[in-house]
């Protein structure tokens, strides 16, 4: 017999008749959600930074580069974005609080375990230093290591010790700077490389090096010695340097003369020994003219260098007064 109305099975009946509506609606809704969502998920953007790594039920299958792509949706494939574009920067002996202002706040209250090193000579510095690095492979980056910032931080630390332990307290914190700097960054990329991580290391900068706090007066007085030290080094080599090329100078200059005025006196001996001789091959063609001559010449070159003469002969009771060559050659 069929269920009439207001009866108990009826009612249940009626009942499960809405239902079955309402289960087909609810079946509509969820089936198009699903189809909104897998649409929504089949595609993902990577920024110009960045660059993505796709993983299909935990295993690798591509790095995508920046722009628009698509992938399996409903968490078949997974995407994990990587910034690669941009330089990273891992602090060590301080840390960045604060660069919203015009100018940029550090602390380094804390991290005295970084940055206290002992030198090659035994002595303590405190270094404080950055580096500076890129993600070359994301996918190595993201899992040849579950934590690679920590192994970054560890191998600069070691390789900084390292390179601080060869050197001398003086060279860490004067002039060995930037020795230091340039091979902490060969070393911890040979380090990085071995491990294969993915990371590639731009720089590495000395921020600051001081001795301890406690000892830093004395070390002041010691470094404040050693420059007056470099100062009077430097001026005793200043003045070495324009005493003994001025003196090496004038030793050459009175050489030079001295070789000048010898060899003028040789050229001179030897002029005088050539004319003497063309003299005697004339006098041996003539005595009586070439002793005239000779004797003529004599008389003219004395008497050129008077200025006055005057001749007294026995024979004449005047004075015949004789003026220069000049005069002479007039008359």
């Amino acid at each position: 017999m069929a269920p009439r109305p207001g009866d108990l099975d009826y009612e249940i009946y009626q009942f499960i008749q809405r239902m079955k509506g309402q289960k087909s609606i609810f079946t509509t809704i969820v089936t198009i959600v699903i189809i909104v969502f897998a649409a929504m998920s089949s595609f993902y953007t990577v920024q110009p930074d960045e660059e993505a790594v796709v993983v299909r039920f935990g295993q690798y299958i591509q790095t995508t580069q920046p722009g628009l792509h698509f992938k399996l949706p409903l968490g078949i494939d997974e995407v994990t974005k990587v910034k690669t574009k941009i330089v990273h920067q891992a602090e060590f002996g301080f840390r960045t609080t604060d660069i919203s202002g015009r100018r940029t706040k550090y602390s380094k209250s804390g991290y005295s375990s970084e940055s206290l090193m002992l030198t090659g000579d035994l002595n303590v510095a405190e270094v404080e230093w950055v580096v500076q690095y890129q993600i070359s492979d994301p996918f190595k980056y993201l899992f040849r290591t579950s934590d690679p910032i920590r192994n970054i931080r560890d191998v600069s630390e070691s390789i900084m010790r390292r390179v601080v332990g060869d050197k001398m307290v003086t060279d860490v914190l004067t002039t060995g700077r930037v020795a230091i700097a340039g091979d902490a960054k060969v070393l911890m990329q040979e380090i990085l490389d071995k491990y294969d991580l993915g990371i590639l290391v731009k720089s590495i900068k000395l921020q600051d090096v001081n001795p301890p706090k406690r000892v830093q007066p004395s070390f002041n007085d010691v470094n404040a010695a050693k420059q007056e030290q470099e100062k009077m080094i430097n001026q005793a080599e200043e003045a070495y340097n324009r005493v003994i090329p001025e003196a090496k100078g004038k030793a050459k200059k009175l050489i030079s003369e001295s070789e000048g005025y010898a060899q003028a006196l040789i050229n001179r001996a030897e002029g005088d020994a050539q004319k003497f001789n063309e003299v005697y091959t004339e006098y041996i063609k003539a005595p009586n003219v070439t002793k005239k001559r000779i004797f003529l010449e004599t008389m003219e070159l004395i008497f050129s260098r008077m200025e006055k003469l005057t001749i007294v002969d026995s024979k004449i009771k005047g004075l015949l007064p004789i003026f220069n060559k000049g005069v002479l050659n007039e008359k």
